[in-house]
Parts: C-alpha cells; structure tokens; sequence
C-alpha cells in the first residue's frame, strides 16, 4: 500500500490582503465623500456631547455670517427652506467659539420659528 503524498496547506495570504486591500479603499473613499468643515472655524468645547452625525450643518463664523457647505446664507430661515423636508425638523448648527451667545440664541429662535422642532448645536469633545 503506498502512502499518498502530503500536500501543502496553503496559508490564506492572498484572501488577508484582498480584505486589508478593499477595506482601505473603502476609507479612502469614505474619506472623500464628507463634506469638509470650514477651516478658520474653532468650535464651542464641551465635556461630553451628544454626538449625532452632522449632516447638513449651519455653520455660524464668529462675526455673525451663516455658511452651508462652504456657501453665504442669507438667513436661518433660508438655509432650513432648502433642507429636504424630511431634515427640517432638526436643524444642525456649528458655531464659532467667539460667537456672542446672544447671536447664536438669536439663530436658534429663527430656526424654530421657520419651523424646527429642535436645534442641534455641534461643539469639540475636549480632550484631557
């Protein structure tokens, strides 16, 4: 009786590298996709935000301007008009570390009155 040969186990190499491959494509991808932040922002800090994705963000630089997407808004108003209905009942705003909070309160109020039911403020997870 002979004895058969003993093969070699192949080692799943090739299959790793595909997955570590496409994962990193996906990233880079994902990467690319986010809307960038304005640059000359500095955001409020805080301890422990309630983190909810961004989306489409108001932002609010620290002379009292509004921006969306890297674009001058006229008004809160007008910004919430031009969500999608389905996101105009949280409106999302990104202010300015120097921004008076009487300005912001101001921004907020006319969100609610164009017709949010509530008014996300994203702010900077301090880090210790």
């Amino acid at each position: 009786m002979r004895r058969q040969p003993r093969r070699a186990e192949r080692e799943p190499t090739v299959a790793l590298i595909n997955i570590v491959f496409l994962m990193l494509v996906f990233f880079l991808v994902a990467g690319q996709i986010a809307a960038p932040v304005e640059t000359d922002l500095r955001l409020v800090r805080a301890d422990d935000p309630d983190t909810t994705p961004l989306g489409d963000v108001l932002v609010v630089h620290a002379d009292g301007r509004l921006s969306h997407r890297g674009r001058g808004v006229d008004s809160a108003a007008a910004y919430l008009s031009a969500l999608p209905e389905v996101e105009r009942a949280r409106a999302r705003l990104m202010p300015d570390r120097d921004l008076p909070a009487a300005r912001l309160v101001a921004i907020a109020r006319e969100l609610t009155r164009a017709g949010a039911e509530s008014v996300v403020i994203a702010t900077e997870r301090e880090t210790r």
